[in-house]
């Protein structure tokens, strides 16, 4: 056997071979905390868990140092990547958050669970209501940083994210619905091209190619080894007998023309529609974009219009 025998090959984002290393293509830069220099958004890391490892980049908008006695609405934030790269300090995270956290005046939580194939699914999921539930702990203004004692409103929860984080976004709403959290209140989630999926094609997906229908069916099984397939109700929410127990008031989608995952994300506030939740669902469609487009050209006129769809969403 070569050592360039692939396992797995999921260009652009990672590669396995067959001796067992891995090789992540993308998402692997990393930039430190900071106050930035133009709009005065302080970050901060915090170890969340040392055992599993889970971490998190806490921001606070400028504002918060001025009026400190003013509670800001609270964003916990899921990273994308399929589940198995990038990270809440890569520099497309980073300047995101930071971004959403001037521009909405919030404060955000960036959530860095564990990686598959390294740690496989549920390991993301599992870190990522460790982390709401660390975020929960300091509702009574005790908890141990001092930054969500001081300025973070409980009342006013948001969690977000994009494709794979997205898909945790909707996960952990559900687990909150279900269970609850002393002192937390969910006013709503936004999913950015969220990554569902299922057996049976929605929209336009018969006309989808092979290969990327494939892709996507491939990369959940190399995520999440033991799940059933792409009717597993943590892929495809249609699946999913507690869809109607969402754990929030309003929830918003956002597609993009081009993106292969655009006729889930549709199909989503359908389903939900029809579930027996009582909220609000809206979704907002960019036209001529691919999947998370916002992140690659964060200026262009869409990315901008879709920060500010979520900037009034979250006030």
């Amino acid at each position: 056997m070569s050592n360039e025998d692939l396992a797995h090959d999921f260009s652009p984002m990672i590669k396995v071979y067959k001796d067992g290393r891995v090789e992540r293509l993308m998402g692997t830069e990393r930039v430190p905390p900071s106050t930035h220099p133009e709009n005065g958004v302080q970050s901060k890391d915090v170890v969340i868990s040392q055992e599993p490892a889970i971490s998190a980049r806490i921001f606070i908008p400028k504002t918060s140092t001025h009026s400190p006695q003013t509670k800001l609405p609270l964003l916990i934030y899921f990273h994308g990547g399929g589940f198995c790269i990038e990270s809440s300090s890569s520099p497309a995270y980073h300047s995101y958050v930071n971004t959403l956290v001037s521009e909405a005046n919030v404060v955000a939580v960036s959530v860095d669970f564990r990686l598959a194939p390294e740690h496989p699914l549920p390991a993301a999921y599992n870190d990522s209501w460790a982390a709401i539930k660390w975020v929960a702990s300091h509702f009574d203004g005790n908890g141990s940083e001092d930054w969500l004692n001081r300025f973070a409103d409980f009342q006013r929860v948001f969690f977000a994210g994009d494709s794979a984080g997205a898909n945790i976004t909707h996960n952990m709403a559900v687990k909150l619905g279900c269970e609850r959290l002393v002192g937390v209140k969910l006013v709503g989630i936004v999913l950015v091209h969220p990554y569902f999926w299922g057996t049976e094609p929605v929209g336009d997906e018969l006309t989808t190619p092979a290969a990327a229908r494939d892709y996507m069916v491939g990369v959940w099984r190399f995520a999440c080894p033991s799940t059933s397939g792409s009717d597993d109700p943590l892929i495809n929410p249609a699946k999913d007998q507690k869809l109607g127990k969402l754990g929030c008031e309003k929830v918003l989608v956002c597609v993009a023309e081009k993106d292969v995952l655009k006729d889930r994300g549709w199909h989503y506030s359908e389903i939900l529609k029809k579930s027996g939740w009582n909220g609000a669902v809206e979704v907002i469609e960019a036209k001529g974009e691919g999947h998370v487009f916002h992140l690659f050209n964060p200026i262009c006129d869409n990315a901008v219009a879709l920060e500010k769809k979520i900037v009034s969403f979250l006030n």
